[in-house]
């Protein structure tokens, strides 16, 4: 991995981003990022952070650019691969996210969120049973993430294996009761117990969004 050595201003810039990133100020955000850009071009965790902005205001493409510019400065950056990773699974292109994935978990080995996104895309790319697995070492790795149980749920209420899913889910809401992802996720659960397709429930789903 590149060994980036950045001025005392480019680090408070970067920690200043990161906080307000936190806190929703995406905008800010990516001005203080633009600016670090400005003066150091090789910057590459401004890259990612401001793809990681952008993400989250769901500006795909100016996102994948940003990420694009940052792993080819620094190609063994396992946090540049994992967001265009995540990237590709919000477009839907499971193959590539898969392929991405792989890149950042070779580069940074049993990290919890790279297999969560990691097991969730293999599952999407109809590789079920080794989605399920991945993610499984994902809860194992971190057993407190709700983010991780729910999609661990959502994969074993899919594969019909209703039982895991709703003790997956209901830990996840003993981790955080207020999770409405897990309520929601139960109440799907339930709907399925009592007879409801999948197919059904997606058409629901599209009338509530309609």
């Amino acid at each position: 991995m590149k060994d980036m050595n950045y001025d005392s201003e480019v680090l408070e810039l970067l920690a200043q981003s990161e906080e307000l990133k936190v806190e929703g100020e995406h905008d800010r955000a990516i001005g203080i990022l633009e600016q670090i850009i400005l003066s150091d071009p090789m910057c590459f965790e401004a890259f990612e952070e401001l793809g990681d902005n952008y993400l989250s205001l769901r500006e795909l493409d100016k996102a994948e650019k940003a990420l694009a510019q940052s792993v080819k400065i620094n190609p063994d950056s396992s946090n540049g691969h994992y967001l265009l990773g995540f990237l590709s699974s919000l477009q839907e292109h499971w193959k590539h996210s898969v392929s991405l994935l792989e890149k950042a978990d070779a580069l940074s080995p049993n990290h919890p969120e790279i297999l969560r996104c990691l097991g969730w895309a293999f599952y999407n790319s109809n590789r079920k049973s080794q989605g399920i697995s991945v993610l499984e070492r994902s809860r194992n790795l971190n057993p407190y993430d709700p983010n991780i149980l729910c999609d661990l749920g959502v994969c074993y209420m899919n594969s019909q294996q209703f039982d895991g899913a709703e003790e997956t889910f209901n830990d996840a809401l003993k981790i955080d009761p207020n999770s409405e992802q897990a309520k929601e996720c139960l109440m799907m659960l339930a709907m399925l117990k009592g007879g409801l397709t999948i197919e059904a429930l997606e058409d629901k789903d599209d009338e509530v969004k309609g």
